[in-house]
């Protein structure tokens, strides 16, 4: 989702839970083009948003995986009489590769060469025009239907990176603590399949094990994977304070 729709939403958000007649004031980055500013400022909250991959370079991975394979379950799933599950290794789809080509060959495969196999399943690395394997389910019984997905690479880096990120945004948020501002820090995620608050609050725990960093008073989640029906969820009071003693 776009930043400030999301700002939006969350200040929209507190408006209806506490805060009645609050709305987004300024834009600090609109007014000041010289540093690196907060993304808004809406009553007594200063406001920073930051969106967390939960694998590296997440977005644009799934991005080159839709130019290779998008539209193709929409497409097929009515020429087929069996239900067909492809699976691809997380790294498959790279930077070089003809992606419409490779697209145009899978769909080829699956008119022409699917019906083929026997059901069950199989692990193809032979087909013309697809530089890589595909784990192959197929079940003639099921309706019938074509599913495109890939397996979790099983990163581990993900506490390191939100403190890399995390860090960098409170750095935004120093200028106004003190100041009257309560600093916030807006975390949102947009995977419905590998993303949940559990996990984004076990991680950014982790990654903080002695408190939010120095500049932010409160953080917040933002689950938008549902767009119509954004996910809020205070995580302030559920995170380690600050300078406590362990």
């Amino acid at each position: 989702m776009n930043d400030r729709d999301v700002i939006k939403g969350f200040v929209d958000y507190l408006k209806d839970n506490g805060h009645p007649s609050l709305e987004v004031d300024q834009w600090p980055e609109d007014q000041n083009r010289d540093s690196k500013e907060i993304d808004a400022i809406a009553g007594d909250f200063a406001i920073e948003h930051t969106s967390i991959d939960t694998l590296p370079d997440q977005r644009r991975n799934s991005d080159w995986f839709m130019k290779a394979v998008g539209g193709l379950e929409q497409e097929l799933s009515n020429s087929l009489n069996f239900r067909l599950r492809i699976t691809l290794e997380y790294q498959a789809v790279k930077k070089g590769q003809n992606w419409s080509f490779i697209r145009n060959a899978l769909k080829n495969w699956i008119i022409t060469g699917a019906s083929l196999l026997e059901d069950g399943d199989h692990v193809l690395d032979r087909i013309p025009g697809v530089p890589f394997r595909l784990h192959v389910g197929k079940e003639s019984s099921r309706r019938p239907k074509v599913l495109f997905s890939r397996f979790d690479p099983g990163d581990d880096t993900l506490s390191d990176r939100i403190r890399e990120q995390l860090l960098g945004k409170a750095n935004k948020l120093l200028k106004y603590q003190g100041t009257g501002k309560t600093t916030l820090l807006l975390v949102e995620s947009e995977d419905i399949a590998l993303m949940n608050e559990l996990k984004m609050l076990a991680a950014i725990r982790k990654a903080f094990p002695g408190g939010p960093p120095p500049g932010v008073d409160q953080v917040w989640y933002a689950d938008t994977s549902i767009p119509r029906e954004i996910l809020f969820r205070d995580f302030s009071k559920l995170l380690p304070v600050r300078g406590a003693l362990i």
